[in-house]
């Protein structure tokens, strides 16, 4: 069986889908915990709402694609943008190597995802 060009293969699905859900529960965690027991520059309103929005986004992404919703490409495209936002600002701030990896792998999967139209 051959896959159609403009569909992700279920496989890719299910990787992003993976991905988007790990990439929450880690955002969700670091902030809830390590962001806020280290306080100073970890709990600044910018980079906290950047957390809480890249695990809402996810979550959101990873429940399209759960769905087959025919928006699951536009939101896997943003998705991508803010896991980008949010590694490269907690890459920044320093001490979040979990964080920046699932955010990452998440926006690189989200941004495979994102590319096709179907």
């Amino acid at each position: 069986m051959t896959q159609s060009t403009h569909t992700p293969s279920e496989h890719a699905t299910q990787a992003c889908i993976e991905a988007c859900s790990h990439c929450h529960q880690v955002c969700l965690a670091t902030a809830m915990n390590h962001c806020l027991e280290a306080g100073g520059k970890h709990v600044k309103p910018k980079h906290f709402r950047l957390l809480m929005n890249c695990a809402e986004i996810c979550q959101t992404s990873a429940n399209f694609q759960l769905s087959s919703s025919q928006f699951s490409h536009h939101l896997c495209a943003v998705c991508a943008e803010v896991c980008e936002a949010c590694a490269a600002d907690c890459e920044k701030i320093g001490d979040m190597e979990e964080c920046v990896e699932a955010c990452k792998e998440c926006a690189e999967s989200c941004r495979q995802m994102g590319s096709d139209k179907y």
